[in-house]
This record gives C-alpha cells, structure tokens and sequence, in this order.
C-alpha cells in the first residue's frame, strides 16, 4: 500500500491525469498489438481513480475502459453471448478494482485522521500535565495528594516547605503525622459520598511545632484507587491578627467606658468641692484634722478623675474614608448574619457617596451591634425586615438603621451603660455612641420612626480636609 500512500499525497488532478496517460497507453498497445485480451492492463488505472473518484463515478470510468477493451479486441468475431459475458467479467473486475480501492483510499484517510488525531491529544495531554505539573510545584499553596490509605503521592514544594521536610522527603509518609484530621476523611471506597469542602483543623510540623490550618480538600477515585488531594494553608498569622485586634477591641472599649464613668465621677467632685468650699468658710471645721483630710481625700479623686473620654478612645481615630467601601464591607458581613434569622436586610444607598469622618472598624462595629439589637428584637416577629437608608444633607452623611420590632417603650436610659433589664451586656448603645463621638460622629435614636430606628450621623470630609483630625 505504500505506493498507494504516495499517490493519495496527490491532488486529484494530478492522479486523474496519471489514470488519463495510462488509460490511453493501454488503448494505444491494445490498438497496435493484435492480441487478445489486454484489458486486464485497465485494472491500474482503475486502482489510481478509485482513490479520488466517487463510487459512481468509478462505475462510469469501468464501463469506459471496457467499451476501449472491446473495440481493440482483434477477435471481433464471435458469439455475442460470449461476447457479452467476458464484457461482463471485465466490467466486474474493473468496478471490483476501483471500489476496492475507493474503500482502500477511505480507510487509510481515516487512519491517517485518526493518527493525527490521537499525536495531537497526546501532545495536548503531555502539555496539560506538564503545566499542571508546574502549577502545583510553584503554586504558594501546599498541595499533597494522598491514597486512600493516607499515604501521601504527590507533595509540591510549598508543602515541603510548610511542614519543614526535607526535599523529596514527603511522598510515602503518612498525612497523620502533618494534618491528623485528613487521615479521618473516608474513602470513596468506604462511602458513596464525594467530599469536596474544607476544614479548619490543627496542623504539626516535622519539628512538632503547631500551626493553624485552613483545609480545602477533595476526595475521587482512579484506576489506581481512590485520591484526596488538599490544599493547605497556614492561617496562625490570621488568628494571631483576629486576637490582637479584638484585644485592641475591647482595650479601647474599657478605655472609653472609664473615660466615661470618669465624666460622670469628675462632675460629682465638683458639686463636692464647692461643698466643701463652702464649708471651709466656717472657722470650726476649716481648723478640723478631718476636715482637712476629706478636702485631700476630694483632690485626689478630681486628680484621677480628670481623664477625658477623648483623650480616652485611643483604639479609634477619626480618618478620611470612603463610606462606598465600609457599607460594601458591612453587606458582606451582615447579611449572611441575618440569613441566619430569616431577616431580609433592604440596602438603600445613592451612588457617589461622599468620603466620611469616621474609623473603618469603629463603624463597622457600631453596624454589627445594631444589627444584633435588631436581630433579637425580631425573634417571634411575623415581619423580620432591616432597612439601612443613607442619606446626605447639610454637611452631615446620615445612616438610619431600623427594623421592624415591637419598638422601645422607654428612651430615658437608653444610652446609659449597666442598665438593669438588658439582654446582653448592657454596654452596646453606650459604646456604640461613645464610639461614634470619639471620631466626631453621633449616634442617635428616632422615636417618631416606626418599629425602632437608630439613626448615625458623619461628618463629611471635603478633599481639602487634611487625613489625620
């Protein structure tokens, strides 16, 4: 078939052109040599065009090449019954030829696709797994890849490095010994259920140190057996952050609740030294040892009582901030808190607002507090709804929160700390306002609104201002 492949590299001109020659080669010997019987030369010609003609075709091109065969035929004289028959035998061997070839030329060019085909999925296969090879050995992510036994298979460099192992070293160690709850997960041979999800978990070290780890992990099966492949992350720092930060947190809360109760303290000495001035005006006691005392005893209480509640609230500082972000922030946060209660959050805020006085986290924090309010204020409610309408007008940005609960009978206290009857700690209003104060923002409540509506007041911040009050 070799010189079969060689002709199908051809156009078809170029092979019909070829049967054309050799056709009338044949018909010229036929035509100049008085033998009989030189049809059977017609077989190669009809071998070239079965390679490029359709099956039709082929069938006209042997009646052709037998009507050539039978009018060269030296013997013209015969039987027309045997002349029909032989014409018949040729025909038959040449169609015979020239489909067999048709069918030849069709199988090798599906071969060939097929070929081509398959090196072109093998090149694109051995490209994929080479990028994907490259993927996991530079990804900043530790990827191991484990059987089902727990063995690890494939560890990049990143997990070598995170569980402080040699290079190389990893593949045919057991996962328990780096992240003991992957070795808990079933296999897909011991469960029908697939798991693709992710944990956060303890992880060890080769040297035993411990760190926290976020897990992202997958189990399926091979023909090899069943795979977990995990993702895993360090996330020690982000604990560490989220710790300090609600120690800053509560810091600067206790700092304005003394700076608070100070106030309140600094303004009863004052009633207590004009007292006592006035007392000092009788010569009786103003030469009294215990007198004297209690006047030492008022100074001192002043003196510790003079912290200011600004001065006070240094875990938050007024900067320029673009409230878009905070609220943006806020929706990421609070909603799915709400989804938690059924509480439909209804978020009604124009574009282009202005940047804001405020501290991001401070804000953030006074949202979440009042958000808790009126989640519990909603519990049993037919009606569970938060609206947050932004607003802006005269030179302050206004932020109402309100919610569809029962209301507040009482608003005398409201903002006071330590209140007899309140459900939590009966500090968030009282912080959640002093927060607000402490970077010149207000919080406030609208009595005339329905259900309960707290409403926070910015100031806005032009851009000339500088960043830092």
């Amino acid at each position: 078939m070799k010189p079969l492949l060689q002709y199908l590299q051809g156009t078809p001109r170029t092979i019909l052109t070829g049967a054309a020659i050799l056709i009338a080669i044949i018909a010229f010997i036929d035509w100049r040599i008085p033998l009989p019987y030189f049809g059977f030369l017609y077989l190669f010609p009809m071998l070239l065009v079965g390679t490029v003609l359709l099956p039709w075709q082929i069938g006209l091109m042997a009646v052709f090449c037998t009507v050539l065969s039978d009018l060269f035929d030296p013997l013209p004289f015969r039987p027309m019954i045997i002349s029909l028959f032989q014409d018949a035998l040729l025909f038959m061997a040449l169609a015979g030829m020239g489909m067999f070839s048709h069918a030849v030329t069709i199988n090798l060019r599906m071969e060939q696709k097929n070929r081509q085909r398959i090196e072109q999925e093998v090149a694109a296969r051995q490209e994929a797994e080479e990028q994907l090879e490259f993927l996991i050995q530079t990804s900043p992510v530790a990827i191991v890849v484990m059987n089902g036994m727990g063995e690890i298979l494939v560890g990049n460099s990143t997990a070598h490095r995170l569980f402080r192992v040699g290079a190389g070293e990893l593949v045919g160690r057991n996962i328990s010994s780096y992240v003991p709850a992957l070795s808990h997960v079933p296999s897909v041979e011991d469960t029908s259920q697939i798991f693709r999800t992710e944990m956060q978990c303890r992880g060890q070290r080769e040297d035993g140190d411990i760190f926290l780890a976020n897990v992202f992990f997958s189990t399926y099966r091979t023909a090899m057996g069943p795979r977990l492949a995990a993702l895993v992350v360090d996330t020690s720092e982000d604990l560490r952050n989220r710790a300090e930060y609600g120690l800053e947190q509560l810091m600067a809360g206790s700092r304005i609740l003394v700076g608070a109760v100070s106030h309140e303290v600094r303004n009863v000495c004052s009633a207590i030294a004009v007292i006592y001035q006035n007392l000092a005006q009788n010569e009786t006691l103003g030469k009294n040892q215990d007198f004297e005392a209690l006047g030492s005893l008022i100074k001192a209480l002043r003196k510790i009582a003079s912290l200011d509640l600004r001065q006070s609230t240094g875990g938050f500082e007024a900067r320029r901030v673009d409230l878009t972000g905070i609220l943006d922030e806020a929706r990421i946060v609070l909603e799915p808190y709400c989804a938690e209660s059924d509480i439909t959050v209804n978020w009604q805020i124009p574009g282009n607002l202005p940047y804001v006085w405020a501290d991001r986290q401070g804000l953030l924090q006074v949202l979440l507090n009042l958000t808790k309010n009126s989640r519990r204020a909603l519990e049993g409610r037919s009606l569970k709804r938060i609206d947050v309408l932004v607003t802006v007008e005269h030179g302050i940005v206004a932020i109402r929160v309100a919610d569809t609960g029962p209301g507040i009978a009482s608003t005398e206290k409201l903002f006071q700390p330590l209140q007899k009857g309140a459900e939590a700690t009966g500090l968030g209003l009282f912080l959640s306002r002093a927060f607000m104060r402490s970077f010149g923002g207000d919080l406030r409540y609208d009595p005339e609104a329905p259900g309960c509506c707290f409403v926070i007041e910015l100031a806005i911040a032009e851009s000339t201002d500088v960043e830092h009050r």
